[in-house]
């Protein structure tokens, strides 16, 4: 495991999933209408915390780089918050699904975790995703 720092708030656009986890693929082919994957540096991000009586939220994101972008293409925004993260990277992820989840219960078992924080999937490549969950503070 480790910590990572993101420096700055990061402005998202999402599509919902319609249900957790089966509704996490057609989130991301959904937003990918909007913005190809891989793209032209463009983070794409996977969020989820439990919302609605524990049910599990999840939104597939990607990074917007201007105002003029964030109008356009109609979808909701949220912002990633700054800060410190725990991170875990999966390499190959793909192949090995289950390993997002166990990853999650990791990082979520350490203290001083943000209670109002996602857990963050941060794609890397085609290949390769960092699980992070926020720092409180």
């Amino acid at each position: 495991m480790d910590t990572i720092t993101i420096d700055h708030d990061i402005l998202l656009a999402y599509v919902q999933a319609f249900s957790f986890p089966e509704g996490v693929m057609a989130a991301h082919e959904q937003l990918h209408v909007h913005f190809p994957f891989p793209g032209d540096g463009r983070k794409f991000f996977g969020l989820s915390r439990p919302e609605d009586a524990g049910a599990i939220s999840y939104k597939a994101a990607a990074e917007i780089r201007s105002e003029q972008e964030r109008h356009a293409k109609g979808l909701p925004v949220l912002m990633l918050k700054s800060g410190n993260y725990y991170s875990i990277t999966i390499r190959d992820y793909m192949q090995q699904i289950t390993a997002i989840g166990k990853a999650f219960q990791q990082l979520l078992s350490q203290s001083g975790i943000d209670p109002e924080g996602y857990c963050v999937e941060l794609y890397l490549n085609e290949k390769d995703v960092q699980c992070m969950v926020r720092m409180a503070g």
